[in-house]
């Protein structure tokens, strides 16, 4: 491994201004999901101008890409994200999922020509991860035809193994009521708000037999006009989260039953949709993940053990159809919080591109080591059977 991460790190040096003004010029030109037309413009020129083969719109997102090199197989997938969220920009430092994504997949293109290796290398361009879940919609086109594995990268404020992700269902919640005068007429209302806070209160009573992992988070968007006008109409919008998807199925059903509950208990009707893609929870693949953290440790970072994973995303869904993993590389020297401004900082400081490099060899590594290596393929495979 020492030889292969020593010869990748002298191929990324040779090109590091590349990658930093991409990292760079994503970070400065943030977009929402849906809307990356910069960004996914950017990754495509810069595919083609190394070789791939790309596609762009891809599998129905118009800021999606699927960009390919090489033939035959075996087929290993890496993963760019690019959306930014609203008011603090990068504030997910996905500008360097995106830079080391690119990266890696050069490095491991590279690798395969200078040895002349059969098997391809794909770079996946996933629009939406922090809104509306692209790379669910994406499997649905069947994205990952004939790939035996794929990986990602995250900056965050600690280098760590993919220790999974939980499952999410994102629900809005409407009551319909009656709106009266609130101190004439107060008999002749139906007030939405109630039941809007009678199924809150559910909730609350509710958390005590979740189990422990289980999260239920909620807000509510509109709660009435005026103190004296009895609300016809309340909103509320929640997230379900569970590291088991199943108990988020029985989660979902029992939610629902809380909802017609507190519509019946106010005399409301209602209605619950979903607002964006539902996640599923993630599959680390234990070999994968052991591989990126002897090549993160060879390059000298220092990973932070058993980190439970709570956030989700929609990369949970390509790692429960193929082998995957989504680890994470410190762009910080102190604690920062996710979705933050500290981290939309540090996913444009000098650090933050020094470690994305490091994360970008160590998935060129896998990537490389999966291609080339039977017994590292049959690893995999079995781990993710399990």
């Amino acid at each position: 491994m020492k030889n292969r991460l020593r010869k990748f790190r002298e191929m990324a040096a040779a090109q590091e201004g590349t990658f930093r003004q991409l990292s760079s010029d994503i970070w400065s030109r943030p977009e929402l999901g849906l809307q990356e037309h910069y960004a996914c413009q950017r990754q495509v020129a810069l595919l083609r101008e190394f070789g791939f083969e790309v596609v762009s719109p891809f599998a129905g997102l118009e800021t999606a890409f699927r960009a390919q090199w090489g033939s035959g197989e075996p087929i290993f997938a890496i993963v760019s994200e690019y959306d930014a969220l609203p008011e603090i920009d990068h504030g997910c430092g996905h500008n360097l999922i995106a830079a080391a994504a690119l990266l890696a997949g050069r490095l491991t293109q590279q690798m395969l020509q200078e040895n002349s290796k059969p098997g391809q290398v794909l770079v996946l361009g996933t629009p939406g991860e922090e809104s509306i879940g692209g790379k669910v919609l994406m499997l649905k086109h069947n994205c990952l035809a004939g790939v035996g594995a794929v990986m990602m990268v995250h900056p965050s404020s600690s280098s760590y193994r993919d220790f999974g992700s939980t499952a999410i269902n994102r629900v809005n919640v409407e009551f319909f009521g009656k709106s009266v005068h609130a101190a004439s007429t107060p008999e002749q209302g139906i007030n939405a708000l109630d039941a809007v806070i009678m199924l809150f209160n559910g909730v609350s009573y509710w958390r005590q037999q979740l189990p422990e992992s289980a999260r239920i988070h909620g807000i509510i968007e509109n709660g009435g006009v005026r103190p004296n006008i009895i609300p016809d109409y309340a909103s509320c919008y929640f997230f379900l989260r569970s590291p088991e998807n199943e108990t988020l199925e029985q989660m979902n059903l029992r939610f629902a039953d809380m909802i017609e509950g507190a519509a019946k208990m106010t005399g409301c009707t209602y209605k619950s949709t979903p607002r964006a893609q539902p996640y599923k929870a993630r599959k680390p693949n234990h070999p994968m993940n052991e591989h990126y953290a002897a090549a993160m440790q060879a390059q000298g970072l220092q990973l932070v053990e058993n980190k439970a994973g709570r956030g989700s995303s929609d990369f949970g869904d390509f790692s429960q159809v193929c082998p995957g993993i989504h680890p994470y590389f410190s762009i910080s020297d102190v604690d920062i919080p996710g979705h933050s401004k500290q981290l939309r900082d540090a996913a444009n400081s000098d650090l933050g591109f020094k470690n994305m490099i490091a994360a970008a060899i160590s998935m060129a590594d896998i990537a490389y080591t999966y291609i080339v290596n039977p017994q590292f393929r049959q690893e995999i495979q079995a781990d993710f059977a399990q």
